[in-house]
């Protein structure tokens, strides 16, 4: 039962830091990836749809993205969403396909990315720390109806902890990789 509930917990956490990459792939850098727009839906026949399921996406060149509609009567739809993000940028739409440069990053725009990562990170760190906890919970509940010995709780509790802490270094170890990409350019 201890190695259910550690399994769990290990399996909870290493999604808390796939949900971190994910979102880490949604902070633009100095270079133009699809992935930048995953977050966008566009209103498609009344219905929230993700771009990426309206149009093809391609990287043009380092700095700007072509988005190709199957429609072409979806393209000012796609524009206005791209406008409404929080992404900062501004289309530009022909009447086959929409470009979107990504303009060079300011140093304030830099910190500002990066306090977003920062942001983003902490919230990884919280959901693994309560994963922690929830599992350190169902361990001691386990002790208390007699389950399992203190000393198994213990240890099941130290192995709990080495597998947070290997987890929130992953973390750290992500955000760091992402600050110096976008210190990079």
């Amino acid at each position: 039962m201890l190695d259910e509930i550690k399994q769990d917990a290990s399996e909870r956490m290493i999604k808390s830091v796939s949900s971190l990459r994910t979102a880490f792939s949604r902070i633009r850098t100095g270079r133009a990836t699809p992935s930048l727009l995953d977050a966008i839906e566009v209103e498609y026949y009344g219905t929230l749809t993700p771009i990426n399921q309206v149009a093809s996406i391609s990287v043009e060149d380092a700095r700007t993205l072509m988005i190709t509609p199957w429609e072409k009567s979806v393209i000012p739809d796609i524009e206005k969403a791209i406008l409404k993000s929080d992404l900062g940028l501004t289309p530009t739409g022909t009447r086959e396909a929409i470009r979107l440069p990504l303009p060079p990053l300011t140093e304030e725009n830099r910190r500002d990315l990066i306090r977003k990562a920062k942001g983003e990170a902490e919230t990884a760190r919280v959901s693994i720390r309560n994963v922690r906890r929830d599992a350190i919970a169902d361990v001691r509940e386990l002790v208390r109806e007699k389950e399992s010995t203190e000393d198994e709780g213990r240890r099941a509790e130290e192995q709990l902890q080495k597998i947070t802490d290997s987890r929130v270094n992953e973390v750290d170890d992500v955000l760091a990789e992402k600050e110096s990409d976008l210190l990079a350019f």
